[in-house]
């Protein structure tokens, strides 16, 4: 599992970057949740979980979707038959580097590396996207970091929740593009890159 200390050090700024895809809900520690297994396990290949980038990310554009039957009743009436919200999330990144870094991170336990960074926060490049985007077919949680305070109550206490991610939900890529916008020299692109995500 990744640690408080781990994720704490995998920040650029006060805040955690907006979004993570991780193959797993995680796990609740302290009253925050933090993902499973490793962020990039080098015997396998395999990432348990990618940490998205801030970098020139647009908008995060969140749009519920009721599900419900409505009919109108014999008297005039509007009766609906509600079934559940889920909702549609799109955003997308402009002049992102390739790669996040200029070679394997090789994270240590508290989440640090001597790599160089190419986005601004180490989160991940088009080229992890698109890697992520090719391995999961199906679906995978995904950990939003934003101002949702009434998630964590009415009280005092919940205004303080900025530093964590306050939403985690299970989602499919329902359209993922990119464009190679600049190529680099011998390090990397700069990509243009947009995601649609859709609640399971």
């Amino acid at each position: 599992m990744a640690s408080k200390t781990y994720m704490q050090n995998r920040v650029q700024y006060a805040r955690p970057q907006a979004m993570l895809w991780s193959d797993n809900p995680g796990t609740l520690v302290e009253g925050s949740y933090y993902p499973d297994n490793a962020e990039y396990d080098a015997g396998s290949g395999i990432e348990a979980f990618i940490i998205l980038s801030d970098h020139n990310r647009g908008a995060i554009d969140v749009k519920p979707n009721r599900i419900e039957q409505r009919q109108r009743m014999i008297n005039g009436r509007m009766r609906s038959y509600h079934v559940a919200d889920k909702l549609t999330i799109s955003t997308s990144w402009t002049m992102l580097p390739s790669r996040a870094y200029n070679r394997d991170p090789n994270y240590d336990s508290a989440g640090q590396t001597i790599a160089d960074a190419y986005t601004v926060d180490g989160g991940a490049g088009g080229e992890e996207m698109l890697s992520w985007y090719e391995n999961h077919t199906g679906p995978f949680w995904v950990f939003l970091a934003y101002d949702n305070y009434r998630d964590f109550g009415s009280d005092d206490n919940a205004y303080t929740h900025l530093a964590q991610y306050n939403q985690i939900i299970e989602m499919y890529i329902t359209s993922f593009d990119y464009s190679i916008q600049k190529r680099g020299g011998t390090n990397h692109d700069l990509w243009n890159v947009s995601v649609t995500l859709e609640e399971a």
